[in-house]
């Protein structure tokens, strides 16, 4: 059985663990948008030893509430950490219990500056998928979460009256600069990563991952020594570094396998999250297993 590798000394031993935070696409979902059943077995076993499995996306609810079904946690008091942060959702009831929103204002600075530059911008509310204008992205977008797709005609009024977050869909090379611009003018406002190499995220300040993670947690009682967090991309990166242990996919960005405290030995197509579980359900420390072979990590600025 592979293991997971690169643990720097000190980290990943073998402590007690009570709670996986699991990201969805590239990390738990294999490339169909499939869980393995090797994965699902994994988790089920986990929760019956009394760990806590929380899965945290930029999905918006509608689009994690799927994979929430298919692993049984709409039948258990669970959370679903959504939109990279802004919502943390009771998986069994649906119920919202915490929500985070872009300040107006703030907001309508970075819609302008990306408009100036002539990006589309879009914005999550509910089951739609709501554009400035149609593009490539937004089509791709629209196939792997279902979202239904409007273009809006006023969609500076729309940023006007509040929303979660602002995605600007473009190429990688494009939206670097952008990024560059956006932090300059509102960096210290908002919170600013790539979810995907083709998707800049703009949320309200000190909200991520790791911020809602460290929230379900509290509410659990359970210390970060005790979190496992597993992600691939930048979105990941709070998350990871909030845990005790940061496990990084091998599949996923080179910066997040350089942060994270262990990258795992199989990809999401080789149901690397299920190896990394039963490792930790066998309780022995994942760094003591031998490197297996690796898939070739992606270039900075992807998912």
């Amino acid at each position: 059985m592979a293991g997971v590798t690169q643990a720097p000394e000190g980290q990943g031993q073998n402590r007690s663990i009570r709670m996986f935070a699991l990201d969805l696409d590239d990390t738990l979902l294999r490339s169909d948008l499939t869980i393995s059943f090797r994965t699902r077995n994994a988790i089920k076993k986990a929760e019956a030893a009394g760990m806590v499995v929380v899965l945290a996306s930029g999905r918006v609810p509608s689009a994690m509430e799927p994979f929430a079904r298919r692993l049984g946690l709409n039948k258990r008091p669970g959370y679903l950490i959504c939109n990279n942060g802004t919502i943390i959702q009771e998986s069994h009831t649906g119920v919202i219990i915490d929500e985070v929103r872009l300040p107006a204002e703030t907001a309508l600075t970075a819609y302008d500056l990306a408009a100036a530059e002539g990006f589309p911008v879009q914005i999550y509310e509910d089951n739609v998928m709501y554009v400035s204008r149609s593009n490539e992205f937004a089509d791709y977008d629209q196939k792997i979460t279902g979202l239904r797709q409007v273009v809006v005609e006023n969609f500076r009024s729309m940023v006007a009256s509040g929303c979660h977050k602002l995605l600007i869909p473009g190429d990688p090379m494009i939206l670097r600069p952008l990024e560059n611009l956006l932090k300059t003018y509102v960096g210290s406002e908002v919170t600013i990563f790539t979810s995907k190499p083709y998707f800049l995220e703009i949320l309200p300040p000190h909200t991520d991952k790791g911020t809602a993670l460290e929230k379900v947690a509290l509410r659990l009682g359970i210390p970060r020594t005790a979190v496992v967090a597993i992600g691939d991309s930048m979105n990941d990166e709070a998350m990871l570094r909030w845990a005790g242990t940061g496990v990084a996919m091998v599949n996923g960005d080179r910066r997040i396998k350089e942060i994270a405290d262990l990258v795992t030995g199989w990809s999401n197509d080789d149901d690397g999250v299920a190896d990394v579980i039963e490792h930790y359900l066998a309780g022995k420390p994942p760094e003591t297993y031998p490197p297996s072979k690796k898939a070739p990590g992606r270039d900075g600025g992807q998912d």
